[in-house]
């Protein structure tokens, strides 16, 4: 009777520790340096509330992130764009399934410096500066000086979606200097009287200065800021994904919950983004 009880007391302490394990969050994520500044934030947060949780996050873009998703270095990949058709079939050839979620939005952000009378341009005029085909600031009303365009390096989901979105998939021009982070074009274009860039809404600084856009031809030009993206009037306003495999759903569930939630909603307001809610 005893060995009995004593096997019943072994089974349910196992059974307990296998539970447990499975409920502590354990997770690595990487990728997207724009969602870097909120995926930390909601990273601290919910671990403030869950101690035995574990949380890296880790930048480097979303092609990066979504390259140690596919070889399995990471848990989550975080990305400013959609996973392309290359990627999407590196997990299919390697039989994983996976999961794709929105966690909130952002406005892109086109910026000068503050001294640039400049503060509103066309999506043309946009696209004819960062293809070098406008290469001075007297040609959009500004002072005879000349353009030095900042962009994202290509591994950037932010380089593709400005691509894609502002500058109707024409190349980069070929004078257009490559930043390695969000943080250093804010820094080169705020040192840089002649500079414009492109980054998340998120990173804006009272150094730069954000112009409002117009993508009715000049008729109307909206400024980047909450209210514009939450009611749509905003032009360039992106979703922010994560991507985490099919059969990890259980390990990543309660954190991207927390995300989605209304309390983690709030910290995406907080660090500048836009919520879902």
């Amino acid at each position: 009777m005893k060995t009995k009880i004593t096997t019943v007391l072994i089974i349910v302490t196992l059974i307990s520790i296998s539970a447990y394990s499975q409920n502590v969050v354990n997770l690595k994520i990487k990728g997207s340096d724009t969602v870097l500044p909120l995926s930390q934030k909601e990273a601290e947060t919910f671990m403030k509330k869950n101690k035995s949780a574990k949380i890296t996050v880790t930048g480097g873009g979303s092609g990066v992130g979504i390259a140690a998703f596919v070889d399995g270095s990471t848990d989550i990949a975080m990305a400013s764009r959609k996973m392309k058709m290359s990627e999407k079939l590196k997990l299919q050839d390697a039989g994983k399934a996976y999961k794709e979620v929105v966690i909130a939005n952002d406005a892109l952000s086109v910026i000068v410096n503050p001294a640039n009378k400049v503060s509103q341009l066309t999506r043309e005029q946009i696209e004819g500066i960062f293809t070098g085909k406008i290469k001075n600031w007297k040609e959009v009303g500004g002072d005879d000086e000349k353009i030095v365009v900042y962009s994202r390096e290509s591994s950037s989901g932010t380089y593709e979606f400005f691509k894609e979105h502002v500058l109707n998939n024409k190349n980069y021009g070929t004078s257009i200097l490559m930043m390695p982070a969000t943080g250093a074009m804010v820094q080169s274009v705020s040192q840089t009287k002649g500079a414009i860039g492109y980054i998340g809404f998120a990173y804006m600084e009272k150094n730069v200065k954000a112009l409002k856009i117009s993508y009715d031809k000049g008729k109307t030009f909206i400024e980047p800021n909450v209210i514009n993206a939450k009611n749509k009037t905003y032009p360039v306003v992106r979703p922010l994904y994560y991507y985490y495999l099919t059969k990890d759903a259980a390990k990543v569930k309660t954190f991207i919950d927390y995300i989605l939630s209304e309390e983690g909603q709030k910290v995406v307001n907080e660090v500048g983004y836009i919520s879902l809610k």
